[in-house]
């Protein structure tokens, strides 16, 4: 599987600048007025894993194949926006493609930036992107529930269970509450699914913040000011920093860093907070051909891990070799591993491990 996600916010918020720090790229027009990205701009971003680079050197692999996220960059979106104002549904429909939202604030001043509320009030533009997203829900599930409502009336008692469902997601939108927010079961999250709701879609804040703040952020005052509980979904960025960073080599990355007194880039962060947010993690194949990133969810099986590199992987499945990555490289790949006892063979029950490496016997 692959990781997208969907970049939004209030025009001039540094969105297409950060786009282009993240993807080191200039395809976003970082224009200063409203709506410069016409069409959604969409950039391939490597994992950053360390993991990798001393399997493929333990393996001799002559190719590296990292896990990749894939961003998109939303045009502005303004007040409105679900009704057809600014660039409207066009853009929000894009947004539902996406695993991930990741919500840019603009917490810097530069009064030759505008902002399109006249002022910096980071609470006031998490809460009209979140009222647009949540109007556009609404009108996504109005017609689902009036055949749902009607179906009911057959008396078939999945029929009212649906319905129900659908009434009392309704009614929380309404009063303002993120489908993501609500108390739901695993059950009634999975039969929303199609519905693709916006609100749904897991949350991450991406606060644009001055350099100078970088080094020493207190965290936990953006989250109280934007009203998020969990810490982890608060990133905070310095979007043209990240433009800066993406014209140096990795040495002077880090040097440059070092003297900030930070210890990651903000896409280095902002992946490991989406890959935790998301219950993501990675497992490896690795061999003289190629060293391999997979991405895959957290309590995800043997079988269904081999089907994200085949169908007939899964399909098939009849053991998979499995060693820690550390005892990999530790050892000297396979056969070291195996001579050490530090390899196991497992069976359709064997619960993958974050940086397990893994090859998969199967029949065709």
């Amino acid at each position: 599987m692959s990781l997208k996600i969907g970049i939004v916010g209030l025009p001039n918020v540094g969105k297409s600048t950060l786009f282009n720090a993240l993807t080191r790229t200039k395809s976003a027009n970082a224009a200063n007025y409203p709506f410069c990205t016409i069409d959604p701009n969409v950039g391939i971003v490597e994992v950053p894993d360390h993991r990798l680079k001393e399997l493929a050197k333990t393996s001799n692999s002559e190719k590296i194949l990292p896990a990749v996220v894939e961003f998109v960059d939303i045009a502005g979106l303004v007040k409105g926006a679900s009704e057809g104002e600014g660039l409207g549904n066009k853009f929000l429909s894009h947004i539902r493609e996406c695993n991930a939202i990741g919500h840019v604030v603009r917490i810097f001043d530069d009064p030759n930036i505008t902002h399109v509320h006249g002022g910096i009030n980071p609470k006031l533009d998490k809460e009209v992107i979140e009222s647009e997203l949540l109007l556009c829900d609404i009108q996504t599930l109005e017609n689902r529930v009036n055949k749902a409502n009607s179906d009911a009336k057959s008396g078939a008692k999945e029929k009212k269970v649906y319905a129900d469902l659908l009434n009392k997601v309704m009614n929380g939108m309404q009063s303002g509450t993120l489908v993501i927010n609500m108390s739901l079961s695993d059950e009634e999250k999975e039969a929303l699914n199609d519905l693709h709701l916006l609100t749904m879609k897991p949350n991450l804040y991406i606060i644009n913040v001055p350099e100078s703040e970088l080094g020493n952020m207190d965290v936990a005052k953006y989250a109280e000011t934007l009203g998020v509980t969990d810490q982890e979904k608060i990133i905070p960025i310095c979007a043209k920093l990240e433009e800066e960073l993406g014209q140096l080599n990795e040495s002077e990355v880090d040097d440059y860093l070092k003297s900030l007194n930070i210890k990651e880039t903000g896409l280095n962060h902002l992946i490991r907070s989406a890959y935790g947010t998301l219950g993501l993690m990675t497992y490896f194949t690795s061999g003289p051909k190629e060293c391999r990133a997979w991405t895959i969810k957290k309590g995800t099986l043997a079988p269904q891990a081999a089907g994200v590199i085949h169908t007939d992987f899964e399909k098939g499945f009849v053991k998979a070799e499995v060693i820690f990555w550390e005892d990999f490289v530790k050892l000297g790949g396979e056969a070291g591993a195996r001579e050490q006892g530090k390899m196991g063979l497992e069976g359709k029950e064997y619960l993958v491990r974050d940086g397990d490496v893994m090859h998969f016997k199967f029949t065709s």
